[in-house]
């Protein structure tokens, strides 16, 4: 089974009646209020962030991961959760984190991060 790639949208969303005020800048904010159009999604207006939110291209969500007991998380969600090492992992640390999720079948987005090449 394969995940389709996510399509991104290239526009940005405006912010609700940015456009009319030069006080409500263009910058996304959710609208909260009871009688909100865009909020209640009414046809012809702005558009809303959509469930693709948060997903990387290949479809999975980002989990950072700062130890291989953390990587245990994922066991179960290897097919909607992606790894990704935290910054501040050593690179000792990082081969064992990456042999770990090798071997539980977990996709790194950062493998080869602070990896050097043994010559």
């Amino acid at each position: 089974m394969t995940i389709k790639i996510v399509k991104k949208r290239t526009k940005p969303f405006k912010r609700h009646q940015s456009d009319r005020y030069h006080s409500v800048k263009e910058a996304w904010r959710k609208p909260k209020g009871i009688d909100n159009r865009v909020r209640r999604r009414f046809k012809g207006q702005l558009p809303m962030p959509k469930k693709t939110r948060h997903l990387l291209p290949n479809g999975l969500k980002k989990f950072v991961v700062n130890n291989v007991r953390e990587l245990e998380l994922l066991l179960m969600h290897n097919k909607s959760f992606a790894a990704e090492i935290a910054h501040g992992v050593s690179s000792k640390n990082r081969v064992t984190i990456l042999e770990r999720a090798k071997a539980l079948s977990i996709k790194v987005t950062n493998p080869a991060a602070k990896l050097r090449s043994e010559e």
